[in-house]
């Protein structure tokens, strides 16, 4: 009690971890010289939280979205627009039923989608990033068809007029304000997300105008989606860059605006381009080009937190202390229980709740989906998630209540049927 502030190390558990969040006292014990890099993290995630103005959720143990979304669970949509954008790529174009305009999108969020390819089928719930911009009243998502039946369904099938449930834009990949330099890198449809982000700094180019610089991979210029429109949107942002690497591109493949490379981007390609190191950069695409810029970029001197990843799919589990041998796909558990359903979105899998589980973090385990966790115990947040459907009991109830439209697998049980973002 003799420190800077004289604060505790009780008041400094309290500070992070009950629901009392004095941001006076954090600002305090974020001075701290002793304080470990760790909590001084903690600390100044609040006051950060607190100059954007978000109030939701934790922010010192899970990271918080601006806002909570905005609706809860799913909601009716009508599609306006359908257009294939390669032979690969289908755009389509989301509308309110009654024509009111959507809220608008945070650059770089995604739509959860839930649709039944055929009546008597289980739905299908997959994630799409807002490809066009954010601000519109309507959504576009652009898929790229693969193996799976959620991309076969919406590419192969999906018409004007037709009606999907959607969930409101969620995610923590968004454009961050400011003035820094901002690297916009992307590889095939991970151009998604990012495209969004072109279109707001296109708009508010005249009023706080940023260095932009956009650099993509594709196949060849077949296959590069939105072209075009990213030539258009970066001839709007005065002093834009343009880098597009194509891996087996044809020999017409010229364009007089981009800088074209044959090959891949990796850390020599990189280094030639004179991209700014203090810049924030976003990436998007394949996860081995999202391990290969990571290390990249890192060894071009950019800072670790400033380098923003979309991760398609579940996210690496955390799991102290657990070594795996192998990384297994997710799957339904033996035996089936008979509980409420409980879907794991990205991991494509749903599955009856069976009382035998203490958590639904056991039940993930059970299944292996990938999950993360700490504590245990509703206290450290880091199995915090999305959910976007459903109702939770909490036992034993959270310090701290997660951010609406989030949840703590890790001391909860499904009260109804539940659709997790996992």
């Amino acid at each position: 009690m003799d420190g800077p502030g004289k604060i505790s190390v009780a008041e400094i558990d309290s500070l992070l971890y009950s629901a009392n969040h004095d941001l006076s006292r954090i600002a305090i014990a974020a001075r701290i010289p002793a304080l470990s890099r760790g909590w001084k993290g903690s600390m100044e995630a609040f006051l950060q939280a607190a100059k954007s103005g978000i109030r939701n959720g934790n922010p010192g143990l899970a990271s918080s979205s601006p806002s909570a979304p905005a609706w809860e669970g799913f909601r009716w949509a009508k599609v306006v627009e359908v257009h294939r954008e390669t032979h690969e790529v289908t755009s389509v174009v989301l509308a309110d039923l009654e024509r009111s305009p959507f809220p608008s999108a945070l650059p770089g969020q995604y739509l959860v989608l839930r649709c039944l390819p055929e009546k008597s089928s289980t739905p299908l719930i997959r994630s799409y990033s807002i490809s066009g911009a954010a601000d519109l009243g309507t959504y576009r998502i652009s898929v790229k068809r693969g193996t799976g039946p959620g991309s076969r369904h919406i590419v192969d099938t999906t018409q004007v007029g037709d009606k999907l449930e959607i969930s409101a834009p969620r995610g923590e990949f968004i454009l961050r304000p400011g003035g820094r330099p901002v690297v916009l890198l992307s590889a095939g449809i991970g151009v998604t997300p990012v495209l969004s982000m072109l279109h707001a700094l296109a708009s508010k180019s005249t009023e706080s105008p940023r260095e932009v610089w956009w650099i993509h991979a594709a196949r060849s210029a077949k296959e590069h989606v939105f072209a075009e429109e990213a030539r258009q949107l970066l001839a709007a942002i005065p002093g834009s860059h343009s880098a597009i690497a194509y891996s087996k591109p044809d020999p017409t493949d010229q364009h007089e605006n981009d800088l074209i490379i044959q090959g891949h981007w990796d850390l020599a390609s990189l280094r030639k381009l004179g991209i700014p190191v203090e810049a924030d950069f976003y990436v998007c695409g394949p996860p081995a080009f999202l391990k290969d810029m990571n290390r990249d970029l890192i060894s071009l001197g950019a800072p670790q937190n400033a380098i923003h990843q979309e991760v398609f799919g579940s996210a690496d589990s955390i799991e102290p202390g657990v070594t795996k041998a192998e990384v297994k796909a997710p799957h339904s558990p033996v035996p089936l229980g008979t509980g409420p359903v409980v879907s794991f979105t990205r991991s494509g899998l749903a599955v009856p709740w069976d009382s035998r589980y203490k958590s639904v973090l056991e039940l993930a385990e059970a299944c292996d989906v990938p999950v993360r966790w700490s504590c245990r115990t509703g206290v450290c947040h880091t199995c915090e998630c999305g959910i976007l459907g459903g109702r939770l009991r909490y036992t034993p109830e959270p310090l701290d209540r997660p951010a609406s439209g989030n949840a703590l697998i890790c001391c909860s049980t499904p009260e109804t049927p539940i659709e997790l973002d996992l």
